[in-house]
């Protein structure tokens, strides 16, 4: 229990000084999607560090490193990602509109937001932790089926970002709104999979013989809420619905928003 609550202790910690140099570079670039980036790699860090964590002074198992290792996979795929994104743009679109609705409060404000953006990721970083600690060194057929999960939340993201990519890439969609591929099925399927990723570590933990593996339930649970309900959807299709305007609303009409599913008949032709 001690060390548990340890845990939680120094990874809020790690996260709140992150999360200040995120701040930092946010206000001498003056480009919020770098934001994104650093927590992204703070996630993967902490959570990476926090895997390795040495049980009963022991070396790290089989398992610790396995899970340090998928943590750190998704972190340099997504972080680098959005880094690339982010040196293409002049700030991202969502955070803009958080400082222009903040006006001359907005750096305080803003300190203040990524605080608790850091603490809201401790619940992420800890099932890391209570994932990685599992009470056997032997790797079972569930870390396995973990680490499947993991990756195909990978390659599902990985793929809606290539799509929207290449939709975006072409002249002839200037103005449209991407439905092709994934976007056929979600208005999100980068967060869906970003979301379904999270899963890997419940299943690895979770045990009758475990009784903190329930923990890890926290990380898909708080990765939805964000998600659906924050920083991730709500601010997006507000923008989408600003640039977009009716197209956006009959995407919107047709297409299922986080779930992957079969899209309904169109409901009209925007022209």
């Amino acid at each position: 229990m001690v060390l548990y609550l340890w845990a939680l202790a120094a990874i809020a910690l790690s996260l709140s000084v992150l999360m200040a140099g995120a701040w930092v570079v946010q206000q001498r670039t003056g480009n919020s999607g770098w934001v994104d980036t650093i927590w992204t790699f703070s996630v993967g860090l902490v959570g990476a560090a926090g895997a390795l964590w040495p049980i009963a002074g022991a070396a790290p198992n089989t398992r610790q490193w396995l899970v340090a290792a998928l943590v750190a996979i998704w972190s340099l795929r997504l972080g680098l990602h959005i880094a690339v994104r982010t040196s293409g743009i002049t700030d991202d679109p969502r955070y803009a509109a958080f400082a222009k609705e903040w006006g001359v409060d907005s750096p305080r404000k803003m300190f203040v937001f990524l605080q608790n953006q850091g603490f809201g990721s401790v619940p992420l970083v800890f099932s890391i932790f209570v994932a990685a600690r599992f009470p056997s060194d032997v790797l079972r057929p569930q870390d396995i089926l973990g680490v499947l999960i993991l990756f195909a939340g990978i390659a599902g993201e990985a793929l809606a970002d290539a799509q929207l990519k290449r939709f975006r890439r072409d002249p002839a969609n200037k103005g449209r709104v991407c439905d092709i591929g994934l976007w056929r099925w979600s208005r999100h399927p980068n967060y869906f999979f970003e979301w379904f990723g999270w899963l890997a570590y419940p299943v690895i933990a979770l045990s009758p013989d475990y009784g903190w593996g329930w923990a890890t339930l926290l990380a898909p649970a708080f990765m939805y809420w964000i998600l659906v309900h924050v920083t991730g959807i709500p601010p997006l299709e507000e923008q989408m619905l600003r640039s977009r305007g009716e197209r956006y609303r009959d995407y919107q009409s047709r297409t299922s928003m986080f779930f992957p599913l079969p899209p309904q008949a169109p409901k009209g032709v925007v022209t």
